[in-house]
C-alpha cells in the first residue's frame, strides 16, 4: 500500500459511521454518557485543586470517601443534587441548561 492509498476519516465521520448520525437516539446516548464520564473527572481536578483528598470533600459533603471515589470514577448513577452538593462544597459554581427546541433553561 502506498502512502497516497491511505485514507485518512475524522472522529466525526467513525462516530457517524459506527453510533449513528447527530439527533440520532444511539449517537445522543453515547454524548450525554461522554459527557457524564467528563463530570467525574472535573470532579476530581477541582477536588486536588483545592487541596482536598476524597476523604476530606466526603465530609464536607456527608458521605464516606469510596463514594467520592465512585463518583469520580463512574458519574452515571449521579444525580443533580449530588452534583450541586458536591460542587458547592468545594466552592464551584455550576450552571446547568436544558434546552427544549427553542426554549432554555439555565439552573446555577
Amino acid at each position: 500500500m502506498k502512502p497516497n492509498d491511505i485514507q485518512f476519516k475524522s472522529f466525526e465521520n467513525i462516530k457517524d459511521k459506527y453510533l449513528g448520525e447527530i439527533g440520532t437516539v444511539e449517537r445522543d446516548q453515547y454524548e450525554f454518557e461522554l459527557r457524564l464520564d467528563i463530570l467525574g473527572e472535573i470532579i476530581k481536578q477541582t477536588r486536588k485543586e483545592r487541596n482536598l483528598t476524597q476523604e476530606q470533600l466526603g465530609k464536607l459533603v456527608g458521605v464516606k470517601k469510596s463514594e467520592i471515589s465512585k463518583l469520580e470514577r463512574n458519574a452515571r448513577n449521579m444525580t443533580i443534587g449530588t452534583v450541586l452538593k458536591v460542587f458547592r462544597a468545594m466552592r464551584a459554581n455550576v450552571k446547568f441548561m436544558v434546552k427544549l427546541d427553542d426554549n432554555e433553561l439555565i439552573v446555577t
